[in-house]
């Protein structure tokens, strides 16, 4: 263990807590003097000893029914905004058809705001295009990194570039 101000070592087994410009650091016993040092907190009653076995968590089987079936378009404000045009609506026009206020409409079409699902099928219903597109089912279970067994972020996502 380090001291967390100018990286001498610590003993482990008896660290300093001090309490410097109101953090509470582990710190040597120079750095020490900068601060007020805190004593340690009680140890909690129901830790567990070492001795005893640690309690694992069960790994998760990820399912397909965990992830959406359905996914938003990257473009759909210009599609919602095109489609709105070429039916000479207005906003307003487009807002009352679909019972929301016309903010909510201009959010969408700028894209500073992206609609739910149910928004987004009153939407598809109201300017008769496809806002949703399939999203293919993906194994989770295919992704746990090897070196460590373990599923990250990393292992997971696609990154789309523009």
């Amino acid at each position: 263990m380090e001291c967390e101000i100018c990286g001498k070592p610590v003993p482990e087994h008896n660290p300093i807590r001090a309490k410097i410009e109101g953090s509470v650091m582990v710190v040597c016993k120079e750095c020490s003097k900068l601060g007020k040092i805190q004593k340690a907190p009680p140890k909690p009653k129901y830790v567990q000893q070492k001795n005893k076995k640690q309690k694992t968590t069960p790994k998760r089987n990820y399912s397909t029914r965990d992830e959406p079936s359905e996914e938003l378009i990257e473009n759909y404000n210009d599609e919602i905004r095109k489609a709105r045009e070429s039916k000479n609506w207005s906003r307003e026009d487009l807002g009352k058809k679909i019972n929301e206020r016309v903010s909510v409409i201009n959010r969408i079409e700028s894209g500073k705001m992206t609609p739910d699902i149910k928004l987004t099928k009153k939407l598809e219903k109201a300017l008769n295009i496809k806002l949703l597109e399939k999203v293919n089912n993906v194994d989770l279970n295919q992704f746990i990194n090897s070196s460590s067994g373990e599923r990250t972020l990393g292992n997971i996502m696609k990154i789309k570039r523009k």
